[in-house]
């Protein structure tokens, strides 16, 4: 049998919350619905990098604030516990918006000897209706050192 209450025992007593599968249903369908918005903003390009993740982690930070609410039974719990947690999300996002600024502000940090495949954004000049021509043929440079020099 299945009730709608659950007690929860912090050593100074005990205290029960009312937690029905309803709620629970509820919170369940909010997770889903914004877990497809998260996969929609993924396939959507807001303009730069910085705005798609800002979007994305924003999405990420309701869902695990719901998560800690009502699954973790933080909405119940003391309020400085409530308190730790936005303090932890916004220290976050206040470092995470010092590395998107840095990352901003960087150029191409491949280099120059790079081979791996090319990023055709990162190439607005490229002309790709124009043959590319073959780089010259470098001639063999000749044989240097005592051993390959003919003595006279």
């Amino acid at each position: 049998m299945s009730t709608h209450s659950e007690t929860i025992g912090h050593g100074h007593g005990e205290e029960t919350h009312e937690h029905g599968w309803k709620g629970y249903l509820y919170i369940l369908l909010i997770l889903l619905f914004l877990t497809i918005i998260t996969v929609t903003a993924s396939r959507i390009d807001f303009g730069s990098s910085t705005a798609n993740v800002v979007i994305a982690m924003t999405i990420a930070t309701i869902k695990a604030t719901l998560v800690a609410l009502f699954f973790m039974h933080l909405k119940d719990d003391k309020p400085i516990n409530g308190l730790i947690f936005v303090s932890t999300l916004l220290f976050l996002a206040v470092f995470l918006g010092f590395c998107l600024v840095d990352a901003d502000t960087r150029f191409d940090t491949r280099p120059a000897t790079y081979k791996g495949p090319v990023d055709q954004m990162a190439l607005p000049t490229l002309d790709v209706d124009k043959p590319v021509a073959a780089p010259a043929p470098v001639a063999p440079a000749a044989p240097a050192g005592e051993h390959g020099a003919a003595k006279h």
